[in-house]
Parts: structure tokens; sequence; C-alpha cells
């Protein structure tokens, strides 16, 4: 998934601490009951409305366009008010009885106080004085309009407000870093060295060659001709004397004082109190107690496992040379590449399409949310990811897209993409969220909510879904899965490399590189994203393993009464929730088929 999408919801990434799991008796009944109920579903509703007023950007992701003509406060205070607030509706929560709610409502209840505690420890790490990454913050603003509607004058009205109040954020953002090389709280600079070039960008001489411009290039014809010029004029004016000015003198700051204050070191236990802050983000990514030594002895566990696999993908293919060798093959060789953007693209858009009629054979329920496929944008596409995806709103009032980077289609591999898509869009990332989204009688926190190891580890775990929809007919493709799984397996061993056993940044691209056909170009993208972001990626491979696992089991303990169609509705029927809470679900659901099995 896309960071920015991930930083919208980082409320909703963390999971239950114990208090939340105590023992309780049969819920009360009647009035009793009743309050209860009542008084956490205002809290529910009053948190949820909290969180889309103080999170423009957020809202916007959920479909709720009122608060369009404005950014996120970024000021001290603001963050000091929330983080208050925060800590205040955790003390709400411990007021309401939990031992009176109902069953349904206990798991609310468990999960949001689950999220409430984590987010209130979280607090210590002052994870805001680094407001900027080299794979977005406030230098790629201008991102927000491709969720945005601007199907009226009133939207472009909003978008010409958000301009004009755009130097205020530049200059919140500017005295967060200060406050971070104060507190010794800065990212490394192998990372922020590629941060002058995303805000150069936005310093143009021509207002319509800004990124804050594309929304006018195509102007809805509902809008009055005279009206249209009008607000295009509002625009450019906006942007060459606010947002310009204003990246202007925001680039200055970066290239002069920030950029020589960022440190060489790129261990997260390196900032202060670090040791403990990449414990808390191993747990709060994986949902799991899992010590950074237990980690990364499953990550090189998983490495010796898949490699097998790919010699064995190798001898069916007939290629002479060793791994390392059919890794170099599979990278170069012209046959693997498409040699144009355009074509690339529409290679995506037909395997989506591929895939789609063949769910049936997987899952009873699907989602009615349709997805589209889109390129990643041009100013960001060298800095990330080779894919992500970016959910639909809640109300269903936009739809899912899947983002495919096209740059450089010489490094973007044939062999990966059906893995791939099978991760981003179908039956992954889309067909999860969208079910989520749709599940008729949760609070929308829950609807919403993402426990990365549960998303994540479903989107491993639905690459490996193409062999039960016979998708992986030819060896490269499989070859692709494979690569994909050892990619997931080797961030087990280079996270906990760098951030928890010394491992240089040069060691983590060997590693990866010695084990894995991705190109040096995606490579160098994932270890830097690990190395900005720790313990997230932890979180794929541990999320499908605990899920294969988990259907492993059922299919044991179930026999002839199994049906993988059943299983998955039951998995996914549960919203995003911590692994430990799937696996009681899912036990559950195996102990009721066993039951009616033998009935």
């Amino acid at each position: 998934m896309r960071r920015a999408v991930l930083i919208a919801v980082l409320a909703a990434c963390c999971c239950l601490a114990p208090s939340a799991l105590a023992a309780a008796g049969p819920p009360a009944s009647g009035a009793v009951r009743d309050e209860a109920a009542a008084a956490l579903h205002r809290l529910f509703e009053a948190e949820w409305e909290r969180g889309l007023r103080e999170s423009p950007e957020n809202a916007a992701y959920q479909g709720d366009h009122r608060f369009d003509d404005r950014w996120t406060d970024m000021s001290l205070e603001a963050i000091a008010r929330r983080e208050a607030a925060d800590r205040q509706a955790l003390a709400a929560l411990g007021r309401i009885d939990r031992a009176a709610l109902s069953s349904a409502d206990r798991l609310d209840y468990d999960t949001f106080a689950w999220l409430q505690e984590r987010t209130v420890a979280r607090q210590r790490f002052r994870e805001y004085l680094q407001p900027v990454g080299h794979q977005g913050g406030v230098q790629t603003a201008d991102g927000i309009a491709e969720i945005l509607p601007f199907a009226s004058a009133r939207d472009y009205r909003h978008w010409i407000a958000r301009l004009q109040a755009l130097p205020v954020l530049l200059e919140q953002t500017a005295a967060l870093m200060r406050a971070g090389m104060e507190a010794g709280r800065v990212p490394p600079k192998v990372l922020m060295q590629r941060v002058p070039a995303q805000i150069r960008a936005q310093v143009v001489d021509d207002p319509q060659a800004s990124p804050f411009y594309r929304p006018f290039l195509k102007m809805p014809d509902a809008i009055p001709a005279a009206e249209r010029e009008a607000l295009r004029r509002q625009g450019r004016e906006a942007i060459a004397a606010r947002v310009v000015p204003a990246y202007r003198d925001f680039g200055r700051f970066f290239e002069r004082d920030y950029l020589p204050r960022t440190r060489d070191s790129i261990a997260a236990t390196d900032l202060p109190d670090g040791d403990a802050h990449y414990d808390f983000l191993a747990g709060w990514y994986t949902t799991t107690d899992l010590s950074a030594e237990q980690i990364h002895r499953i990550g090189l566990e998983e490495v010796a496992r898949i490699r097998a696999q790919m010699e064995k993908i190798r001898a069916e293919v007939g290629f002479e040379g060793d791994l390392h060798a059919f890794f170099q093959h599979l990278r170069t060789d012209p046959k693997f590449f498409y040699a144009d953007p355009a074509d690339l693209l529409e290679a995506y858009q037909a395997l989506s399409k591929r895939v789609d009629p063949e769910l049936v054979k997987v899952f009873r329920t699907l989602p009615r949310l349709p997805y589209g496929v889109r390129p990643i944008p041009d100013n960001i596409a060298p800095d990330t990811t080779t894919a992500y995806y970016q959910p639909g709103a809640v109300d269903g009032s936009r739809a899912g897209y899947y983002y495919v980077n096209l740059y450089k289609p010489q490094v973007r591999p044939k062999w990966e993409m059906l893995a791939l898509t099978l991760h981003e869009a179908v039956p992954g990332h889309h067909f999860q969220f969208a079910r989520g989204a749709e599940l008729p009688d949760l609070p929308l926190f829950r609807r919403t909510a993402y426990f990365v190891a549960y998303g994540e580890g479903w989107g491993l775990y639905a690459e490996r879904l193409g062999y039960d929809m016979g998708l992986y007919e030819d060896p490269y493709d499989r070859m692709g899965q494979l690569a994909y799984d050892m990619w997931r397996a080797v961030r087990l061993v280079v996270d906990t490399g760098m951030h928890a056993k010394g491992w240089s940044r040069q060691q983590a691209i060997d590693y990866f590189m010695d084990n894995s056909p991705k190109t040096e170009q995606d490579v160098v993208n994932e270890i830097d994203r690990y190395i900005a972001w720790p313990g997230q990626a932890l979180a794929y491979k541990i999320g499908q393993l605990r899920i294969s696992a988990l259907r492993e089991e059922a299919a044991r303990e179930l026999g002839p009464a199994f049906d993988l169609r059943d299983f998955h509705d039951a998995v996914l029927e549960t919203g995003s929730v911590p692994l430990e809470t799937l696996e009681t679900h899912v036990r559950a659901w195996i102990a009721e088929r066993k039951e009616k099995a033998a009935g």
C-alpha cells in the first residue's frame, strides 16, 4: 500500500494490549447492556468524527469532502491537543462496562482499546519530528488531488483555498524539522539526499507546469466557460504567489540547514530511545510479541526454503548456469521487459481482467466495489515502489485503484506482474479492503481499520492463490511468485539486520541481490524503504505464515468438509484485526464446522 494512505489510517495499525483481553463473564441484559452499548457507540462515532475533522486528508480518503479546503494543522500545539484527545478517548473507554456488552460489542471494544492503548504508547517516540520522507511528505502534497472529486466549481474553490494555505503547512513542517534537529531525531542522510529534487519539482516558472495545476487542465463542462477560466486564473495566481515561493523557501531551508544535520547512520536504534522504539514498531506492525532475533531466524529459514524451490524452476526451464546466473538472466534478458511505458500499463490492465473471472474458484462472497489500474505519478515514480493500492471510499463513492510504476520499464520484468497484481488488486488488497468496507454491522473505525500483519499478510497470501485459480501456468510466472515470496522473506532478515543487528545499507542490498532476482533499481528502493519505515516490512511474511497455517489447520481438522471458499470468507468476515483475534475467530469457525459435520 501507498505510504500516504497508511499515514492517513495510522491509528488503525496497532495491536491489542493485554488489558483489553481480560476475561469477562456473560454479558448483562436489559437496560445495563443497552446503556453500555450506547455509550460505546457514541464514543466510536465521536472519535470517528474527530479523526475526520483533525485530518482533512484522511477525511477525503474516506470519501468525506467537508474539509477539502484545508490541510491538517501540523503545529506543535495542534499535535499536543490531538495527543491529549487520544488519552482522553482511552480513559472514556475505560469507564464503559465491558462485561455488560454483547460479544460483538466486546470485539469492537477490544479492538478500539488495542488501537488507543498503542496510539497513546507511541506518543513517547515523537515521530512527528521527522515529517518528511523520501517517499512522501509535504513536498508531494499535490498527490491528494488524485482522490478529490473536482466535479463542481465548489471543488475547485476548495482546492484554491488549499493552495493559498500551503505556505502555512510548509512553515509548520519546517518548525517540526527544526525541533527534530534540536532533539536529535533526524532521518538518515542517504534517504534525504533524494528529497531536494522532489522539492525542486514544485518550483516552476510557469504555474501551469506545477503538479498542483493538474486539476485545472481538464475541467468539467458543467462549470460555465467563464467560471472555468476565472478558476484557472485564481489557481495560477495562487501557485505563482503562494505555492512556488513557499516551496522555494522550504527548499533553501532543507538544503542549507536540514540536510547537513541529517544522520549518517541508518538504524532506528541509533535514535533517542531507539531500541524501545524498534521493539515497539515490530510489535505494532506484526501484532505479535516476536522478538527481532526470532523474526530474523524465521526469515533465514524462509529464505533457505524458497531458494530450494527456485532451484527447481531453474532446472525446469533448462537454464544451465547456477541460481545467481539465473537471477541475472531474469534481470537482464530483453524478452522479460516492455520497451514502452504505455505497453506496460496496457499489460497490467489486461492482466487484471484475466484474474477477475477466476475469483469464483476460491471465494463465495465477492465485493461490489470496482477497481481501476493507474500509473504512479511521474514526480514520485523514481523514488517509490513497484506498485501500490489506494483504497476506495468507505461509502462507495470512489473506486479503489491499483497504481503501477512505469518509470524505466526496462527494470519492470514481466515475470513479476502476475504475483504483483494478485497482491495489490484482487484477490489481495482491493478484495480485502472492499470486503471490509462492505461489512454492514461494524462501526466505521472497524470497517476502515488496517492492521498491517492482517492486510499485508493477506496480500502476500493472495499471491499464492494464483495456483488455486489456475493462473500460474508459465514457469516464469511461478518464478515471479517465488521471487515475491523471497522478497518478503528477505525483509525479515534485512530489516532486523539493519535496525537490530548492526548491518550496513550495502550489506542489506547485497543480501537482497544474492537471494532474489529483483532488479537493482527495485532492491535499492526497497532497502531505503525499510530504513525509512522500520518494522513495517516485517508484517507481510509474518501475516502470510499465520494465515497459511490456519488454512492447513482447517483443512486437517475438517477433512472432506473443508471448503477453501468458506475458509476465505471466514478469514475476511472479521475485517482487519490482529493476528491473535483472527486465530481465535478461525478456530471457532473450525469448531462450529466440525460440530455440524458430526451432527
